[in-house]
């Protein structure tokens, strides 16, 4: 007999060790935002790897450790925002992707629903901050060079997402 708990589950994603040391060359302490944005990268990865449902891949995620000490309210944002929001995310960023999404890692896929929804819909985080954490998943859990590609794309979705912002961050032509 089998229940929920039998069924095989993705395997966490790796990261690779932090780069960036903090005062004394010990490693930063991630925020909680960050582990925030983590923890969801790899419920999205996992479930476009498995297709089950959004609350099984949440209650799988958060059976791991250290989830404690992530901004819940955040997690719980980007990872049910972006499944309930994956076909609208997807619109949003045809029009700046040089192939089509199904062509597209599932990690720079969920690294960029992530930065979509949070330039979206969280406006509390500064479209560069959104930008910039994207670029940090991508670089930590993604391919060689996949955070490049996510920047630009998130780079041109910005003006559109968030102008006046934008506009009042770049300096004025002169």
């Amino acid at each position: 007999m089998s229940d929920a708990h039998d069924t095989p589950k993705s395997a966490p994603l790796q990261g690779r060790p932090a780069r960036k040391p903090g005062a004394h060359g010990a490693p930063r302490a991630k925020s909680s935002r960050r582990r925030a944005r983590e923890f969801a990268l790899q419920g999205l990865y996992e479930w476009q790897l498995n297709t089950r449902d959004g609350g099984s891949v949440d209650a799988h995620i958060r059976e791991q450790e250290d989830f404690a000490r992530c901004d819940r309210a955040h997690y719980d944002a980007l990872l049910h925002g972006c499944i309930d929001q994956c076909a609208q995310l997807d619109a949003q960023l045809l029009q700046f992707l040089d192939r089509p999404v199904e062509e597209l890692s599932p990690v720079e896929h969920a690294v960029l629903w992530i930065g979509v929804y949070e330039l979206t819909h969280c406006l509390d985080v500064p479209y560069k901050v959104a930008i910039n954490e994207a670029v940090e998943l991508a670089k930590s859990f993604g391919g060689t060079d996949g955070h490049k590609y996510v920047n630009g794309v998130l780079d041109h979705l910005a003006p559109q997402l968030r102008p006046d912002e934008v506009k009042a961050a770049r300096p004025a032509s002169r």
